[in-house]
């Protein structure tokens, strides 16, 4: 018998990991490699052309629907591919990452989806790359268990039919893996790699469970990116051999360009279509990165004081709703982020009350299910959408032809009353700090203050920082937003953690590494497309 034939792909700078053999093998791999043959350069273009629309958006301050794709707005005939059985009814989703307690902790957790995230909740050591998908397909042979070396509880998986449809999220366009490269150590697109290994590993064995191989695509910011990822699907299924459509893709409108797109998007993937979704954060980043310097029009508030119903946010969510139905696909609402306390049960009255009406209004919007955090609060959203739903699965046939938005009202920042207070501009600082900190020990969602932190998250508090100081923002203290500022409050929030945990602690960790590098990305005239890229460069592993 012949030896296996050398992977395409080399393996660097990466310390082996238990049972990684049983991820990179030679034909996942081979695999992987094929992807990042044939769609890494249309990736290279596409992520120029954001660069390019960027700059467009310096030059006008506005955007507007696309002229050239008029024709598939007004077109009222196609439709995406109906639903799968599995993803029919998706009134409760959970987020969070592929750790072995995360994974069975979620999948047990009474959501109908747990979003396997190994994008912003997860970051990219490649230990959490390789082993996530290992507990994946653990996962999928009910082969993963998990005990808790701290308090000796045991986890394990509830029977197949009461656990969650997964729906796995791989990191966006503009991250590669630098721990793949190809002959010509070029690294291979992080998306290609998540998306490579676990479709390759799983796509049959999901088919097999009565299920498939089901995506959320984040940083979405064109229907052209839209297409590209269709081309990847067209591709992934031809290859391991599973008909065409299988495969089905939820689309994050998270950015700013891509509320302007939703119809084509849905139009681009429509055989793979199975939604999209309002994720807040990484909507209002983008928002604050494209407008930066649009004027005092554009200046966003606390990041907290700008709610759902906010009326640029609401022209955003209603205008999905009315696209989603539209065209038959699913609307998937935003994220109720609060973590439950264990010593405050006044905290968490106060707090699941507003879970529960910020649940009411998307349910009462046309949602057809919404995200949360922690276990904890399944019950909460899904009394929300059980009150409106019965026992249908979806509400696709509320069209919302009431919705009329323009062009202008998705940008209508300046329709907010809030202003840019000092308490705000501490607390980015503080979730900034805090969270890039556990994020460079390789730990993606963080629980700061009561509230499950991603990375988007961090996007928004370090690009506020960032929006106010250029904008000479005066908070009502009369201070005005300056780098000077920036950096005292930095230097009182370092100090005060090091109070907090102690000086070992305090040692142990990447504090002054992580303040460090908030300030650069909020300071430096040069903008950083994505805090994550730098960050990347300084995360070990």
């Amino acid at each position: 018998m012949s030896a296996p034939a050398p992977s395409p792909l080399a393996i660097v700078d990466a310390e082996p990991l238990p049972r990684q053999e049983e991820v990179l093998t030679d034909a996942a791999l081979a695999f992987v490699a094929e992807l990042h043959r044939r769609f890494t350069p249309r990736r290279d273009e596409l992520l120029a052309r954001r660069a390019e629309r960027r700059a467009e958006i310096a030059r006008t301050s506005t955007l507007d629907f696309l002229p050239e794709t008029a024709a598939i707005r007004a077109d009222d005939s196609w439709q995406v591919a109906p639903a799968p059985a599995a993803l029919n009814d998706r009134r409760v989703e959970i987020t969070g990452p592929t750790d072995r307690k995360m994974t069975i902790n979620a999948l047990n957790s009474g959501a109908r989806v747990w979003l396997a995230d190994f994008e912003d909740a997860s970051a990219p050591t490649w230990e959490n790359v390789v082993l996530g998908q290992l507990n994946l397909i653990a996962a999928y042979t009910r082969s993963i268990d998990f005990t808790d070396p701290g308090s000796g509880k045991s986890y394990a998986l509830r029977p197949n039919e009461e656990l969650a449809t997964v729906v796995m999220r791989p990191r966006g366009w503009h991250l590669d893996e630098r721990h793949l490269v190809d002959a010509d150590g070029r690294a291979v697109p992080g998306a290609l790699v998540d998306f490579g290994l676990y479709f390759f590993h799983n796509a049959q064995r999901l088919l097999d469970l009565g299920k498939g191989p089901y995506f959320y695509l984040p940083k979405t910011e064109s229907h052209l990116e839209a297409r590209l990822w269709n081309d990847v699907f067209v591709f992934a299924q031809e290859y391991v051999g599973i008909p065409q459509g299988t495969v089905r893709a939820t689309v994050l409108i998270e950015t700013i360009t891509a509320a302007y797109e939703m119809e084509e998007i849905l139009y681009e993937l429509r055989d793979h279509a199975a939604g999209l979704n309002a994720g807040r954060w990484d909507y209002l980043f983008s928002i604050v990165k494209n407008f930066r310097d649009g004027g005092a029009r554009f200046v966003l508030p606390d990041r907290n004081a700008v709610t759902m119903t906010a009326p640029f946010m609401r022209a955003y969510t209603e205008l999905l709703v009315r696209t989603c139905h539209k065209r038959g696909a699913h609307a998937i609402g935003g994220m109720a982020a609060f973590i439950p306390s264990r010593r405050d049960a006044e905290v968490n009255k106060v707090a699941f009350e507003k879970v529960r009406a910020d649940k009411d209004r998307e349910a009462n919007d046309g949602f057809d299910g919404s995200w949360v955090a922690h276990p904890d609060l399944v019950p909460i959203a899904l009394e929300s959408f059980d009150r409106v739903l019965g026992d249908k699965p979806h509400q696709k046939d509320r069209l919302r032809e009431d919705v009329h938005v323009e062009a202008a009202d998705l940008i209508a920042v300046d329709s907010l009353e809030a202003k840019p207070t000092y308490a705000g501009l501490v607390n980015a600082v503080q979730v900034g700090i805090r969270y890039i900190e556990a994020w460079l020990r390789g730990l993606g969602a963080v629980a700061i203050f009561n509230l499950m932190e991603d990375a988007a998250t961090a996007e928004i508090s370090r690009s506020q920082i960032w929006q106010w100081i250029h904008a000479g923002v005066e908070f009502e203290n009369g201070d005005r937003a300056t780098p000077e500022l920036a950096r005292k409050v930095a230097a009182e929030e370092l100090d005060a953690i090091r109070k907090e945990i102690g000086e070992e602690a305090f040692a142990a960790g990447h504090w002054q590494e992580a303040h460090d590098l908030l300030l650069r990305v909020s300071l430096d005239e040069d903008y950083a497309d994505f805090l994550t890229l730098p960050a990347y460069e300084q995360l070990r592993g």
